[in-house]
C-alpha cells in the first residue's frame, strides 16, 4: 500500500534515520502504514522487533538519555499525541561520529518517526502540554541494564528547545536522569 520516505544517517551520523509515512487522507480523517517490514527492509531498516512500548508525559517532561548496557536495542520511536523533540547519542565504540548527537521534532501533526540503531543514548523532551511516545524495540527491556549520559552534558552540547514558557529550571525529571555522569564518566568507565 504505502511507501516510506526516509532521511538517512542525519548531521552526518551513520545509521539514525528520519522516515516519514505515506498519508491517505480524505474528508474522513487519514490512513497510514506505522510499519510495514518489507518497505523498512527496502530502505535499510531491517531489524526484527520484540516488543511495542507506549508512554505519556506532560509539558517540561525530559526522559532520557538511556541506553541499555548488555542488551542493546534498535529503536523505532513516533508520538501519537502532542509534540515531543527526540534526540540520538552516538555511543558506538570506535564511530567517527562518538558523542555526536541529532535531534528531530517529532508530533502528532508530522508523524514522522525516528529509527536510533544500537548503542545510541536517547531521550526526549515534551514540548506540548500533553505527548504519548511510542516505540518499537529490537531486544526485551533488562531493568537492571540500563546506563545513561547526564541530559544537558555540555561536551555533548544538546540544543534543547525549550517548551513555551519554560526554562531548563522548569523541567521535570527523575532523579536518576538529573544525576548521570556526562560522556566523560561513560569512557571512563567503559576503559575499566
Amino acid at each position: 500500500m504505502g511507501k516510506i520516505t526516509v532521511t538517512k544517517d542525519c548531521n552526518g551520523i551513520k545509521g539514525l534515520c528520519v522516515i516519514e509515512p505515506t498519508v491517505f487522507g480524505d474528508a474522513r480523517g487519514y490512513f497510514m502504514e506505522t510499519y510495514n517490514y518489507n518497505d523498512f527492509a527496502e530502505a535499510g531498516i531491517d531489524c526484527q522487533f520484540v516488543q511495542d512500548n507506549q508512554s505519556a508525559s506532560k509539558k517540561g517532561v525530559l526522559r532520557g538519555l538511556h541506553f541499555q548496557k548488555n542488551f542493546p536495542q534498535d529503536k523505532l520511536v513516533r508520538v501519537v499525541r502532542g509534540t515531543v523533540f527526540d534526540v540520538a547519542v552516538d555511543l558506538r565504540e570506535g564511530s567517527e561520529t562518538f558523542g555526536k548527537w541529532y535531534g528531530v521534532v517529532l508530533s502528532e501533526e508530522n508523524k514522522k518517526q525516528f529509527f536510533v540503531p544500537k548503542n545510541f543514548a536517547h531521550g526526549y523532551l515534551v514540548l506540548s502540554d500533553y505527548a504519548e511516545f511510542c516505540y518499537k524495540v529490537t531486544d526485551f527491556y533488562h531493568p537492571n541494564d540500563e546506563g545513561g549520559i547526564r541530559w544537558n552534558d555540555p561536551e555533548i552540547g544538546i540544543e534543547w528547545p525549550m517548551p513555551e514558557g519554560m526554562t531548563e529550571a522548569d523541567l521535570l525529571l527523575l532523579e536518576r536522569d538529573a544525576n548521570w555522569g556526562g560522556i566523560a564518566e561513560y569512557v571512563a568507565a567503559k576503559q575499566r
